[in-house]
């Protein structure tokens, strides 16, 4: 016990070698090393994770950093091994109930790894996330995580012949570049199947953005479940939609002033969704007694909306994960083995069997 008290003691700087460190300004590494009593190399060697010392030596330099409020500068430290230990992020709309999720997951995932994330926009615009890419480079990020976004395959594989890429919303092969696909066809699959085994017949669809090629796949993936229903497709049920809460309630406008008879209701994800619901309600029509309604992504705000929404589960905060761990595998010279889980469906109150 005694030699225990007496390791302790040891393991501290002592109150003189603290208030000798201590002084005007920030304290630095040098300060650090003096109440320590080690050399400013070894402080840096601990910090970095590469020096061989003794448990006492480590102890009291913990000790220090701990008595003089020592904030390691993690820039510093990262040119000095190459690196600046920040990952640019791009995304389309830091607001997005969608996106925000993904952003959370690899801030997470990063941070927990010794890496800050830069979070930029593209806003849906090749030409701005160009301009954000040059951005991210010029503050000399380690990598850069895509998610999604309208650059174009060549542009993406070229970015990766400079530094690490992982890019999500796309089946890429390309040497430095990792890509992440989540199946959307047969997520589409599954919620007009849903609404079909409910004996719903007349199911309007709520496109997204066309130009994406999830989007693209959803549809193709309520087209198939209506063929292999034996349900003939009526392109009058289809309606267009950008993915905002604004174009789901558009759509329903649109479809209710067209007078196509309809029952159920597909919107390609859960704002548009949201805006249908909306539509539906200004037009007295009540969800799910009178129209069920799916969605798809599965957004925090499909669980709270009335009805809670029924919609595909898209597992968006991991999708983030995977691609920050995709990132370090990357940075570590490692090939990522990773994988997104496959869709499912969520059946919650917005749908219900037509009488």
């Amino acid at each position: 016990m005694k030699n225990q008290k007496e390791a302790g003691r040891a393991a501290r700087p002592g109150r003189k070698a603290v208030a000798a460190a201590r002084g005007e300004g920030p304290v630095t590494l040098a300060m650090v090393a003096r109440a320590a009593g080690v050399s400013p190399s070894t402080v840096s060697r601990i910090l970095n994770g590469t020096a061989v010392v003794a448990k006492e030596k480590r102890d009291a330099v913990d000790a220090a950093i701990d008595s003089l409020g020592f904030v390691p500068n993690p820039v510093a430290r990262g040119l000095a091994g190459g690196r600046t230990l920040s990952i640019g992020v791009l995304t389309q709309s830091i607001d997005s109930p969608f996106y925000g999720g993904a952003l959370g997951g690899i801030e997470d995932t990063l941070t927990a790894a010794g890496y800050s994330p830069l979070f930029v926009s593209g806003h849906w615009s090749a030409a701005h996330e160009a301009r954000s890419i040059e951005v991210l480079r010029s503050r000399r990020v380690d990598g850069i995580i895509v998610l999604t976004g309208r650059l174009s395959d060549a542009a993406l594989t070229a970015l990766a012949t400079s530094l690490p890429v992982v890019v999500t919303g796309r089946k890429l092969k390309a040497p430095g570049l990792f890509s992440l696909s989540f199946d959307n066809f047969e997520g589409g699959r599954l919620a007009t199947h849903h609404l079909l085994q409910l004996g719903h017949r007349r199911i309007a669809f709520i496109t997204g953005d066309t130009r994406h090629p999830d989007a693209k796949e959803r549809l193709r993936g309520y087209r198939a479940a209506l063929e292999a229903a034996g349900v003939a497709h009526d392109a009058a049920l289809v309606l267009p939609g950008d993915y905002t809460e604004q174009s789901g309630q558009v759509a329903v406008e649109r479809l209710l002033d067209s007078g196509a008879p309809f029952s159920a209701i597909f919107a390609a994800n859960d704002q548009m969704a949201f805006g249908a619901a909306l539509g539906l309600h200004r037009r007295r029509l009540r969800v799910p007694q009178d129209v069920s309604l799916v969605g798809f992504d599965d957004v925090a705000g499909a669980l709270f909306s009335i009805p809670p929404l029924s919609t595909v589960h898209h597992p968006v905060v991991e999708l983030g994960q995977i691609a920050a761990r995709a990132m370090l595998a990357l940075l570590a010279g490692e090939t990522p083995a990773l994988a997104l889980p496959a869709p499912r469906f969520i059946v919650r109150e917005s749908t219900r069997a037509l009488a």
